[in-house]
């Protein structure tokens, strides 16, 4: 089984790529069963007697020993769980008294590594300060998967502390796990901060995968990596224990190869959690199964809004977003061009927002970890940090320490720009740009094909539209819109709180459409700059 990667290890494996070492790509899937499986088809094979539960989980973590190890070495996983056979044994005990749990019974699930679960597995937030942490009991996600049946196989790789730490970071950098990297072409980077996630089920190392997002960090991957993001209205799935950036805006949610596995894996997660007070929003508007609304024809008649706001950045992803547009048409649906949803206030107030809530909410996680907790403030995480020999080797910390700054939750500042970010955002902004123009939904490019790795200058974003659902609070699901140079590029559909049925719905129609996900070849570097 995997272990915690070592700190040399870690080291070493996010300054260099060993592309030389990657086997072929029919070397690499020939023996792998499940390659591109879909739920429905696992289900179907266990209905039939084609598998066992351990014959799938004994293959997807060979597959990770094989690819995530020692192939193309991805660094996509933290580490394995060393129950994962155990629980799979127990889960075809019950498939042969003729029990399923759900359509979730039997499906592999890596979580990202700021999930609690209590087990013999850590949660690290990819920081070296959490090396060794133990939560006291299963984040309520955790929880719920387990009932449904899912098997946890271990815990993904992720931009450290979600990617809220410092200037210049290279997404898919932690402290613990090293740089992940992206299947398509390894020099490439996998954007963040789910960045294990996205890659692990890109390369058919899970089914499924938890990430979580503040502001990008689902659907980003999602897009880098070519495959189905989930980000939920926030409150659909509870946060509690989830190492957290804001209680704001953070969610969980589901990434998959496809819309109908993310949609089920969604109503597998729904829940109001008495310990996460968002939560409580969602009574009569959450669902357990979002798969009767996936509709192959869905798109007619339908409004849709084309946030235009990163038009003229990148003209290949333009290219792309204009054949999307043109389908979209052809199938029946009205788009109409949008050029701004909200106000230029509204980045700066969530940074704010941010800050403060960080604050407050790292240290409660801290403090829910007891009196073994690794560290035990934000405070002391800054010093930590300050005399370990690997965390601040590419980056600094300066966002912790700006929010060490703050207040607390009461402070004036704080107050006054979650309010006016709220206003700015829902009431003056999505919503009222939706109501203008009887919209059903958002469209736009998710991001741009996936930038060269750089541990020096760090990321190198040019396209995002994920900030108006984001800050909003707002659901959005990006899903495969095609290539640049071999680099998949998603589209995004967002809009009102609790749309996620309807989202669902285009989503879907579009990808059955349109079918543009294809596995990755695990290339070195692209054809034309070997």
């Amino acid at each position: 089984m995997k272990k915690l990667i070592p700190a040399l290890t870690a080291l070493v494996l996010a300054t260099v790529f060993a592309c030389n070492q990657q086997p072929a790509k029919k070397e690499i899937t020939a023996e792998f069963r499940f390659e591109e499986y879909t739920i429905n088809q696992l289900q179907q094979g266990y209905d039939n007697g084609d598998f066992t539960v351990t014959d799938v989980v004994q293959a997807y973590l060979d597959r990770i020993e094989a690819i995530d190890d020692t192939g193309p070495m991805l660094n996509a996983v933290i580490q394995t769980n060393p129950d994962a056979l155990a629980i799979a044994e127990q889960l075809d005990a019950e498939l042969k008294d003729g029990k399923k749990r759900g359509p979730m019974h039997g499906v592999p699930v890596l979580l990202k590594d700021n999930i609690d679960t209590h087990d013999q597995m850590e949660t690290t937030a990819g920081s070296r300060a959490l090396a060794g942490s133990h939560p006291l009991q299963d984040s309520y996600i955790s929880m719920k998967l387990r009932e449904a049946g899912a098997v946890i196989l271990g815990k993904a790789n992720l931009s450290e502390w979600a990617n809220f730490r410092g200037n210049l970071s290279s997404s898919g950098w932690s402290g613990v796990g090293g740089q992940t990297k992206n299947p398509y072409v390894l020099d490439r980077n996998p954007c963040g901060s789910s960045s294990g996630s996205g890659v692990a089920v890109s390369a058919n190392l899970t089914m499924i995968a938890i990430g979580t997002e503040t502001n990008g960090s689902i659907v980003c991957p999602s897009t880098a990596n070519g495959i189905v993001g989930i980000k939920p209205t926030v409150g659909l799935l509870s946060r509690s224990g989830i190492v957290p950036i804001s209680f704001t805006q953070d969610t969980p949610g589901p990434m998959g190869r496809t819309v109908s596995d993310a949609a089920t894996a969604l109503g597998a997660m729904t829940g109001i959690d008495p310990a996460d007070s968002k939560t409580a929003a969602s009574e009569g508007k959450a669902l357990t199964d979002y798969t009767p609304f996936l509709k192959a024809d869905a798109l007619k008649g339908k409004r849709l809004g084309w946030y235009t706001s990163a038009r003229g950045t990148h003209f290949k992803v333009d290219t792309l977003m204009q054949h999307a547009v043109n389908y979209l048409k052809s199938q029946g649906a009205e788009v109409i061009e949008i050029d701004n949803i909200y106000s230029r206030e509204v980045g700066p107030l969530s940074f704010q927002v941010m800050l403060y809530e960080f604050k407050d909410g790292l240290n409660k996680y801290f403090a829910s970890l007891g009196e073994n907790a690794p560290v035990k403030s934000v405070e002391e995480l800054i010093e930590f940090n300050k005399n370990d020999s690997i965390e601040l080797r590419f980056y600094d910390q300066e966002l912790v320490i700006e929010a060490q700054k703050k207040g607390d939750l009461t402070s004036k500042e704080y107050l006054d720009a979650l309010e006016k970010m709220n206003r700015l955002v829902r009431d003056e902004g999505i919503d009222r740009v939706m109501n203008e123009h009887n919209l059903d939904a958002f469209i736009a490019p998710t991001g741009s094909p996936a930038w060269k790795t750089d541990l020096v200058n760090g990321d190198s974003y040019t396209v995002s539209s994920s900030s108006p659902a984001a800050v909003a609070g707002y659901p959005n699901i990006t899903v495969p819109m095609g290539y640049v140079d071999g680099l998949p590029v998603g589209i995004s559909f967002f809009g009102r709180a609790w749309s996620e049925p309807l989202l669902i719905e285009i989503a879907y129609s579009y990808e059955q459409g349109t079918k543009y996900r294809k596995a990755p070849q695990f290339l070195p570097v692209l054809p034309f700059e070997e």
